[in-house]
């Protein structure tokens, strides 16, 4: 890889770095929340509201079942991360041939789920009539491409892991406008509706997966990938499952609340389910923006943890902290300031745009709190501590909203009761999280040794 694509987070200026490395972050998730808003806003403008409803509905599913997975590319950051923190360019090199050979086979195998589990779970969810067909053939065609998928979003975790935030953006943006122009074609020229718009997104999706494979083959640094290489190194595939299947199971477990919500939503109509979807779509992009922070937090932790740098760690934590607490605020302040007017690109239809700003107007405005709970999670994991955050993430996100669900909202069946589930969950967890964070860390910090894969001594043992 070439060298000025790499990056130092051991030394040198912290916030100028985590600037540096999440700003493309959060372009590259805002472009990857393009492909699903571009079909939904195609589809809800050139096939209906009935259409934007099938396509909004499946996000929670697909997220269920897709998370698991893209749980284990956390784990894969960890390890590359914290080998190139130590200077152990062997243990790189096996982490990366292990990691693409898993995201290929797990991406074979999601194929198989999603198409066989994608209608029982939409009629669990009580999925309408009038929307349950199309939404079913919508997953279905994704789940296809979901090889491609998984093997873009490990790509990626490799080149984060060393610092690269700026290439994979460059191939989104390439693969988005792609997706763009085939949903435009595939829907208003052909008439193909909901699965136009699969397809599209198939197809842009293979594009940025050939890219960043293409990227691996052809640098010259740690994380040059030969295909003839590709085998599973068993203490490499230990270490991304002990980090990643906690964080993908937490992400499986936390979408099982999100589906449940998602079900509720389905009892008001499908107005209000299209309302939701648009409101849920603009929210996203505020939520993508802020998870570039969480994610420059597990990369920065885990690096300097690799080193030894146990006092960059605390300072990581504290600069990504503030970080995501101005991004959340400015956009999800901003997103409900001008709700009306994004709301109106995804639909023209008056009732949408009110249920779309109604929920925005509890939701968007107080989503910095989840910013703040993700964030502490990932430094958290960064220290190589998996199963706390996911263990405090299940209990005071997931199984509240659940009880939420089944009590509080059953006594006051309305959109408002639902929708504060969310921040009510935000601001319990992340105050576990903080807690837990400060009394691991100075067991992180005893345990870590600079480059373990190195043999170096500790250097912060009684940091």
């Amino acid at each position: 890889m070439s060298k000025s694509y790499e990056m130092d987070m051991c030394s040198g200026p912290l916030f100028s770095k985590i600037l540096v490395f999440a700003l493309p972050l959060m372009l590259s998730g805002i472009l990857q929340l393009l492909f699903n808003a571009a079909d939904i806003i195609v589809v809800g403008r050139f096939t209906g509201s009935t259409a934007l409803a099938a396509v909004g509905s499946t996000t929670s599913l697909i997220n269920l079942l897709v998370n698991l997975f893209i749980g284990l590319s956390v784990g894969a950051n960890v390890l590359i991360a914290r080998s190139y923190g130590a200077g152990d360019i062997e243990a790189v090199h096996r982490g990366v041939h292990t990691t693409i050979l898993l995201a290929a086979v797990s991406g074979v195998i999601m194929i198989f789920v999603g198409i066989a589990l994608s209608r029982p779970i939409l009629e669990l969810m009580g999925t309408p009539e009038d929307v349950i067909d199309q939404a079913v053939l919508y997953i279905r065609i994704y789940f296809i491409g979901m090889p491609v998928v998984l093997l873009y979003n490990f790509g990626a975790a490799i080149l984060r892991a060393v610092g690269d935030t700026k290439r994979p953006l460059y191939f989104l943006f390439i693969a988005g406008i792609i997706n763009v122009i085939f949903n435009l074609i595939f829907v208003i020229v052909f008439h193909l509706g909901v699965a136009g718009v699969a397809i599209a997104t198939v197809i842009s999706q293979t594009i940025s997966a050939a890219l960043i494979l293409y990227c691996l083959m052809r640098t010259d640094g740690a994380c040059q990938l030969f295909p003839s290489q590709l085998r599973i190194h068993k203490e490499q595939l230990v270490t991304i499952l002990r980090i990643g299947l906690p964080a993908g199971l937490q992400g499986v477990i936390f979408n099982i609340s999100n589906v449940m919500i998602q079900s509720s939503v389905n009892s008001f109509g499908s107005t209000v389910m299209a309302g939701n979807t648009a409101a849920n779509n603009i929210e996203g992009f505020v939520y993508t923006s802020m998870n570039a922070v969480y994610q420059t937090s597990l990369s920065f932790t885990s690096q300097n943890i690799g080193a030894g740098q146990c006092k960059r760690v605390d300072r990581v934590l504290i600069e990504c902290l503030a970080l995501v607490t101005v991004v959340g605020v400015l956009l999800g302040n901003g997103a409900y300031l001008f709700g009306r007017q994004l709301l109106g690109i995804y639909s023209s239809d008056p009732q949408v745009i009110t249920y779309g700003l109604y929920r925005m107007s509890v939701v968007a405005v107080t989503y910095f709190t989840c910013g703040i709970m993700d964030v502490l999670a990932g430094s958290i994991r960064g220290l190589g501590y998996s199963i706390l955050p996911m263990l405090v993430s299940l209990t005071g996100a997931c199984l509240l909203r659940i009880v939420w669900i089944l009590t509080i909202f059953q006594i006051s069946h309305t959109q408002l009761t639902l929708y504060i589930s969310y921040p009510v969950s935000w601001v319990l967890t992340a105050s576990a999280h903080l807690l837990c964070y400060l009394i691991v860390r100075k067991r992180a910090f005893a345990l870590v040794q600079p480059g373990a894969a190195s043999g170096k001594e500790p250097a912060c043992a009684d940091d």
